[in-house]
Parts: C-alpha cells; structure tokens; sequence
C-alpha cells in the first residue's frame, strides 16, 4: 500500500499545477452533430481521416462551383513510348558523317565560286582605280554625315546632362504602372493567402472537423454546414456516382462512406423526435409519388439495445404513402449506433452503388 501511494504522489508531482493533463486529438462524437460516418482499415484512422477530409472537399467544391470530374475513355489505354538515342549510339555516327561529307562539299563550293571572283575583277589579282576611288569616296562621306550628326546632338544636349533621353524616359513611365499593378496583385495574393491559414487555425472556421468515435476502424468527419451549402447526403451520393463511372481510385484506406444528418441518444423516444426533420424533407405527407424504402442497421460497442425495437420505431414514424420494400428499396434509412451516439442518414442506391464502398466501386476486379 505504502509503495502504491508513493507512485501516486509522484505521478501528482509532476503534473502542472496538481491538474490533470488534457488529452490531446480529436474531439470526441457527441450527440448533435452531422457529417459522414467512416469505416477503414484497422489502426490506420489517422490516415483515412485526412484521406477523408480532402476526398470530401474536393467533391464539396466540384457541387459548389457546378463542375464534375470526368476521365475520357481510352485516355490510358495507349501509353505513348518515345525513342531514346544516346551520344554513342550507331545513327549519331552515321548522322555525324553525313554532316562532314555535307561540309566538305560546301568548302569545295566556295572555293570555286572565289576563284571565279577573283578572275573577273582583272587579271593576276588586280582591282580598278575607279572601283578604289570610288571606295573612298564613299567613307568620306560616310565620314563628314558622322561628325556633322555629333556636332547635332552636342547642341540639342542641354548644359547639365542630366536628363535622360525621351526613350528611356516612355519606357520607365510604362513600366511603372505595371510594376504597381504587380505588387497589388502580390500583396492581395498574400492577403488571401492569410486568411484562408487563419481560417484553418481556427477550429470554430472549419467546415469539416475530425471527431474520434472511440472505436477501432471507425472515423466521423464533422460538416459544420453554412447557408447554401450541400447536404452531406448530396455530396456522399456525388462522390458514390462519380467513382461509379470513372473508377477512379480515390484513397487507400477508406472503405465505406455513409452520410449522416442526424445524431442523438439511442433511445426510442429521442430516435423518433430527432428523425422527424428527415422523415417530412424525403418522405412528405402529401406526394403523388410514394416511395419504398428499408432500414439499415448497425450498432459497435453497444450490445444493451434491442434491434427491433429500434427498426420498429423509425418504420412508424414515416408516414402511410410510403411503403417497406427490402429487396429493391428506393431510399435506405442508415442507423449506426456506436457506443451511446445513434447516428442516422438517408441515400439512395444503396445496393446499386455498391453499399457506398468506395473500394469496391474503383476496384477493377
């Protein structure tokens, strides 16, 4: 007993202030919140979460700015192979040998062509007086125009020396004015630049957070959703076509990703309050088309709850035009329990997009 209480103190002694160390990570799953629910590979949540969080915003900005991510077929199908050549490969030399046969006869030419110049300015390499007179006569002019032309700009100089000349002068004033436009664009460049790190920083900016759900290849992604912003059921069911189509791999440890508008307390009173919102936006009252669906049910470290009583509870909420279909349903119901948060969220396609695995609808096989 003794030694147990010595450790005890000395545990206290070396805590800042006699206070408990905080934990440090993710912020744990509570109640009230809506995002996507994750499975992953075994000890590898770290790494899906971040894989996750960009997955996510890029098809959150392709839905926001109305573009979407399409691979053309046969794109990769023929790889394009180029011929390498090295400096003492076979084509070089023989190229190399073309080249002097060509120079040898280009010498040869030019050889020819001064001889016969050199016959037809007069015989034994002479030149006409005329051709020389004329010669320097023309550098004398050539002469008298140069100095007369200094003499010029002397007198147009002023006295200082100190301006510069006119075309100097246009090209420094035009590029003034873009230097300032350069250094405005820098400047609001490294204006967003901070605010979006700011933004970043600060965690309440976020629009997806990592929350630990405390169990074992398990990862939720906080969306803290503005006004116009999508639903995570649109952007998971955005994400589930888009992989469909193209088979584009897109992480390494994800494997499934569910969307989930509501949370709350696994109770049977708090289910059938909390699902309300959803039941009156995807299965109305008054529709001219009634929909089938089923619900889909999991729970994780949670075995004091009785599965039927659950699937009873959220069949009786949605209204009488709607109808129970499990073998082709229109819309699935998603209920995860873990531990003591009930996660809930509506698709659609469940079974036609592969159970929203991302793994499984990129996989070639």
């Amino acid at each position: 007993m003794a030694t147990g209480d010595q450790s005890k103190k000395r545990k206290q002694h070396y805590r800042p202030q006699n206070r408990p160390v905080k934990k440090k990570g993710a912020y744990p799953l509570k109640p009230g919140v809506q995002g996507f629910f994750i499975s992953c590979d075994g000890g590898r949540e770290y790494q899906a979460s971040q894989e996750a969080i960009n997955v996510i915003d890029s098809f959150f900005e392709e839905l926001m700015n109305g573009t979407d991510t399409k691979v053309k077929p046969g794109l990769f199908d023929n790889p394009i192979n180029k011929k390498v050549t090295f400096s003492y490969s076979e084509d070089d030399d023989e190229d190399e040998e073309e080249a002097e046969g060509n120079n040898d006869k280009e010498e040869e030419e030019n050889k020819g062509d001064e001889e016969k110049k050199e016959v037809t300015e007069g015989g034994d390499n002479q030149v006409n007086e005329k051709e020389l007179a004329s010669e320097g006569s023309c550098e004398v002019k050539q002469l008298v125009e140069t100095e007369t032309g200094k003499d010029k700009e002397d007198e147009e100089k002023p006295k200082n020396g100190v301006d510069e000349p006119p075309r100097k002068k246009a090209c420094l004033e035009e590029a003034i004015p873009l230097a300032k436009v350069n250094e405005n664009a820098e400047k609001s460049i490294d204006k967003l630049i901070e605010a979006e790190l700011k933004e970043l920083g600060d965690k309440s900016k976020r629009r997806f957070m990592k929350l630990d759900p405390g169990c074992n290849g398990l990862v939720f992604i906080q969306m803290k959703r503005r006004d116009g912003d999508p639903s995570p059921k649109d952007i998971a069911q955005h994400a589930m076509t888009s992989a469909a189509a193209t088979k584009k791999h897109m992480s390494r440890f994800i494997l499934r990703l569910l969307p989930i508008e509501v949370s709350c307390y696994p109770s049977e009173e708090e289910i059938s309050r909390a699902i309300k919102p959803l039941v009156e936006q995807y299965f109305p009252v008054e529709t001219s088309n009634p929909r089938k669906f089923a619900v889909l049910y999991g729970a994780r470290a949670n075995t004091g709850l009785d599965r039927m009583k659950i699937i009873n509870t959220i069949a009786k909420s949605i209204p009488a035009p709607h109808k129970v279909d499990l073998s082709n349903p229109e819309m699935s119901i998603v209920v995860e329990i873990v531990k003591t948060v009930c996660l809930i969220g509506v698709v659609e396609k469940y079974k036609e997009l592969g159970k929203y695995n991302l793994r499984q609808l990129t996989s070639t096989n």
